[in-house]
């Protein structure tokens, strides 16, 4: 194994951990200004009103998205077998 694949191996892990994430953390992010535009306007400051709702809605992301997920994780793991099989 050369120092090229083990490199183009960790690049393509981390596009896919990029891949999977960044869903979850934009919906996360969008949730959370919302309240606290939300916290804003009416003035309370209640610091866990933000922890159920986010919790709520990245539940439901991952119930909508984790199909997709888990083929892309599928893929990318069937990738790692071949090329391992290729080395033999």
């Amino acid at each position: 194994m050369t120092q090229q694949m083990v490199l183009d191996i960790l690049r393509e892990a981390f596009t896919i951990a990029l891949r999977l994430v960044t869903p979850l953390l934009l919906t996360s992010l969008g949730v959370g200004l919302l309240i606290s535009i939300f916290q804003a306007a009416t003035q309370i400051q209640e610091q866990t009103l933000t922890f159920v709702p986010k919790f709520l809605i990245i539940g439901l992301t991952l119930i909508i998205l984790a199909p997709s997920m888990m083929n892309t994780m599928y893929d990318y793991f069937n990738l790692l077998f071949q090329n391992i099989l290729n080395l033999m």
